[in-house]
């Protein structure tokens, strides 16, 4: 099994703001004001996206720059959308990658193969199991918010 990824996400009263903390970073997760948020920060399913075009363009750079290959830039345009089914659901996801660099066909579509093996993407498309539990709280001391 590789390292845990850890995260700590707080929200208090502010509808739906949530603060999330990494080892290195804080963010804001929220939702749009049409779902009763205020739209301070990405939304859960924008965070998804975020994670699997970060790793994706990150895999392909980095498996261009081993190859010494021509290429300047990479661009994604990522979306998602959720199709609900009696009793079940299907996430569609599509991405939509451009290379601007000298490159030819066979290269390209070698880079195409190689945005399939970021880990993200491995993630997403094989066996997720989420455990949830309770940590029990000391009912007398509110942590700050």
């Amino acid at each position: 099994m590789s390292k845990p990824t850890i995260l700590h996400a707080t929200i208090g009263r502010d509808t739906y703001k949530t603060i999330l903390q990494t080892d290195d970073h804080q963010l804001i997760g929220d939702e749009p004001p049409s779902s009763g948020g205020t739209n301070l920060g990405p939304d859960p399913y924008e965070f998804i996206l975020a994670g699997l075009a970060t790793c994706t363009a990150a895999t392909v750079r980095m498996y261009a720059d081993r190859k010494a290959w021509d290429l300047e830039k990479i661009d994604l345009n990522l979306s998602l959308q959720v199709e609900k089914l009696s009793g079940t659901q299907i996430t569609h996801i599509q991405r939509e990658i451009q290379f601007y660099g000298n490159l030819d066909a066979e290269q390209t579509q070698r880079l195409l193969e190689i945005a399939d093996k970021c880990p993200v993407h491995r993630l997403l498309t094989h066996e997720v199991k989420i455990i949830t539990k309770e940590v029990e709280t000391d009912k007398d001391i509110l942590p700050n918010l």
